[in-house]
């Protein structure tokens, strides 16, 4: 993500594709071809917001397992790419972020579409070198939440 950080910021490309029909379908394809691995996963970025940002994935058989259900690592690609996207939307450009570790719950079964919620609070002012902690909730279609993820990002000024 660090290319296009230059020319315009995640968030303000969200806002403007929302103008455009498809815009977030628009929105998504342009950041899984930032970030080629999150093609694995059939995902829609919902909406973005400094601190939050939602993101969907269908129950397709590409991620389903042996059980039927949302294989356990599609919920955490999931849950990774709410997350990246929160932090690239709300993080300042005088900060970088990259993944430190990730704590995850399995709560219950994960059966159709599953609906990620990453949150992240900035503390103020935002320190050089820290860990901050973004969660993800994830959610079925009828609410119950399914899968919870605490993933620890190391924040770093960016050098001149």
């Amino acid at each position: 993500m660090a290319g296009i950080q230059d020319r315009v910021s995640v968030l303000s490309l969200f806002q403007r594709l929302q103008a455009v029909p498809g815009g977030k379908r628009l929105f998504t394809g342009i950041f899984q071809r930032l970030a080629p691995y999150f093609r694995s996963i059939p995902v829609l970025v919902e909406s973005v917001e400094p601190g939050c940002v939602t993101a969907s994935m269908r129950h397709t058989r590409g991620v389903r397992n042996h059980l039927g259900t949302v294989h356990a690592i599609a919920l955490c690609n999931l849950a990774e790419l709410a997350m990246g996207v929160a932090a690239e939307a709300t993080l300042p450009k005088s900060h970088r972020w990259i993944p430190k570790g990730m704590t995850v719950q399995y709560l219950a079964k994960a059966r159709g579409t599953m609906h990620a919620t990453a949150s992240l609070s900035l503390p103020q002012p935002l320190p050089d070198g820290e860990t901050l902690h973004v969660d993800i909730a994830v959610r079925d279609d009828r609410g119950e939440m399914v899968f919870h993820a605490d993933i620890a990002i190391w924040v770093t000024r960016r050098s001149s």
